[in-house]
């Protein structure tokens, strides 16, 4: 609930699930009139002890048609928010902007064959919730999802990837979808492991997906480290893969709220 002039709605902890010690996923009621397209983000806001509010983006993780929305974080080392975040409970209070933002989004892409989602960490969020709605699957002919860790322990959501493809909704469409895991500091079967822009520049990434990466087809996404995103657009680049803006239709498309 929110009165009338604030810009934020109060919701309620419902779930919080740790996935290692530096990630979590956390899940809140959501107001009835919040509306978000896959992809975008939201501003949640966490109130301190001495009554200031802590504001940071957060992509949702859950579908546009979900009736509750879910995040997911990194703990940030004394970070000032996700150390007052990371001691919610469930029943405690958090706040969330009304409007949701970013540009994340398939309309990015007004054409395409194969979309790929490349996210590290908790970039995978808007990749799931894309991936739980249904334009992608009815828009794309192949859908690779790419998701780096560091290590095994931080591949989260596993059961929701393996899980997602099996949909009765999807009516057989779950077959487009192609999962690549990436772990970069440790060797892990069936994993690859090295950087996103090794793997793309020695051709292993496209020789796991079974699929090329080229301007005429691909339309990639990319969510998460920015050093990662910096890296992996300047190697799409050489292959004549551009950013797409709205005064320019591209095959790359980046978050860009860290």
């Amino acid at each position: 609930m929110a009165s009338s002039d604030e810009k934020f709605t109060r919701q309620t902890l419902t779930d919080i699930r740790v996935w290692s010690p530096s990630l979590f996923s956390l899940r809140c009621t959501r107001d009835a009139g919040y509306r978000f397209r896959a992809g975008q983000f939201a501003r949640l806001g966490v109130r301190k002890a001495d009554g200031s509010i802590v504001w940071r983006a957060y992509s949702m993780l859950s579908a546009p048609h979900d009736d509750y929305l879910e995040f997911f974080s990194i703990v940030v080392p004394d970070g000032e928010f996700t150390s007052e975040l990371s001691r919610l409970q469930v029943g405690d209070e958090l706040l969330v902007d009304k409007q949701a933002f970013g540009y994340l989004t398939l309309d990015r892409f007004p054409d395409g064959r194969d979309l790929w989602l490349i996210g590290t960490g908790t970039g995978l969020a808007p990749f799931l919730s894309i991936l739980q709605d249904l334009e992608a699957w009815q828009r794309f002919e192949r859908i690779v999802l790419v998701y780096s860790a560091r290590d095994a322990g931080e591949l989260a959501y596993q059961e929701l990837i393996a899980e997602l493809p099996q949909r009765e909704w999807l009516e057989g469409a779950g077959s487009k979808l192609v999962y690549v895991p990436v772990v970069t500091r440790e060797q892990v079967p069936g994993a690859l492991n090295a950087r996103v822009t090794t793997l793309i520049e020695n051709g292993e990434l496209e020789r796991a997906a079974g699929l090329q990466l080229t301007p005429e087809h691909s339309r990639v996404m990319l969510c998460g480290n920015p050093q990662m995103i910096e890296d992996t657009r300047a190697v799409l680049k050489t292959r004549d893969m551009q950013l797409s803006l709205s005064r320019r239709p591209g095959a790359v498309a980046v978050e860009n709220y860290w």
